[in-house]
């Protein structure tokens, strides 16, 4: 078995499979991560996170694929996560997207790792970041997550990144998706993507509207709107320059350091959640008196107030209920 220190050792010797073993012991929850990362944090900060995310069949997949060659072409190594929180029975390989991307593949500047959600044992959002984390401490300079569906997952896992982009297209009434899944409220840049299909102009006026109508606060970044064919090669040097300038904003003002200091903020309540939660609930401890309160007929409301209150006062300690 390897140990931290091996790990560490092999990563800053340049073992991509150092990197790859890492981001499983994450994914994993394994104890020697933490130890791992403490050892390479003063690594960790140096590259430059893009989150990808928008509903399926958005071109999600191409447009990484297009930000990887304008990234190579400048000379950047790139580090790319694909996060699939929405197949629990396929694992989530997305081998969709590695298909897309398979001539970078073996670009020895571009890393490739998929993560799902059957593999992140509590916290796909806290995975995500560790991930992230790894591959900046390896040395990637830039750092590519993409993630599948709309959901509450994927919002969760674009606070691992510094830039969010939100990928649409015309068609699939994806402007009303996401106004109401709330795409707008996490979105840096939105991409109205293939945008030689109908449609496509309907869509770019409806989000130029919707954007417009939000209030924001002094100097606060507005979420600017462009339109690309990802597939056809066309307009996506626009978008990218659009990236560019939302990290020219962040650079300034303590705004990256604040969307920094969030992100760790997420980092940590993800630890300790997943940790009290494996300490308090996975022995049977609390499961056992939930269960006991409930046969008893109180609500499940009732049940909870007074399983927390017991944690608060200390009448439940959880390395006793973990046994460890």
């Amino acid at each position: 078995m390897s140990s931290a220190a091996d790990i560490v050792e092999r990563l800053k010797a340049g073992e991509r499979a150092a990197v790859a073993r890492l981001i499983s012991w994450a994914e994993n929850g394994d104890p020697r991560f933490g130890g791992a990362l403490g050892a390479l944090f003063e690594r960790v900060g140096r590259g430059r996170r893009t989150g990808i995310t928008g509903p399926p069949g958005a071109g999600k997949s191409t447009l990484t694929n297009e930000f990887t060659g304008l990234s190579r072409a400048a000379g950047r190594t790139v580090g790319i996560l694909a996060v699939d929180p929405s197949s629990p029975f396929s694992g989530g390989a997305l081998l969709g997207d590695r298909i897309r991307m398979e001539e970078r593949t073996s670009d020895s500047g571009v890393f490739i790792r998929s993560m799902a959600s059957r593999g992140s044992h509590g916290g796909l959002a806290r995975a995500a970041i560790d991930a992230c984390d790894v591959m900046d401490a390896f040395g990637f300079e830039e750092l590519l997550v993409e993630t599948v569906g709309v959901g509450q997952a994927e919002f969760d896992v674009m606070e691992a990144v510094d830039t969010v982009v939100v990928v649409l297209c015309p068609g699939a009434g994806d402007g009303i998706q996401a106004m109401k899944a709330g795409l707008l409220e996490v979105a840096d840049v939105l991409v109205v993507n293939k945008a030689d299909v109908a449609g496509a102009e309907r869509l770019l006026t409806d989000l130029e509207d919707a954007v417009s109508l939000r209030r924001r606060a002094e100097g606060a970044w507005e979420p600017p709107v462009v339109a690309c064919a990802a597939g056809r090669g066309e307009g996506v040097t626009g978008v990218w320059e659009a990236v560019e300038r939302h990290r020219a904003w962040l650079a300034v003002d303590g705004h990256l350091e604040a969307r920094r200091a969030r992100l760790r903020l997420a980092q940590v309540r993800g630890a300790v959640a997943e940790g009290l939660d494996g300490r308090l609930w996975r022995s049977g401890g609390l499961d056992e008196r939930a269960r006991a309160l409930l046969a008893a007929g109180e609500t499940p409301y009732d049940v909870a107030a007074e399983l927390l209150s017991a944690v608060s006062a200390g009448s439940v300690e959880p390395e006793e209920v973990s046994g460890s």
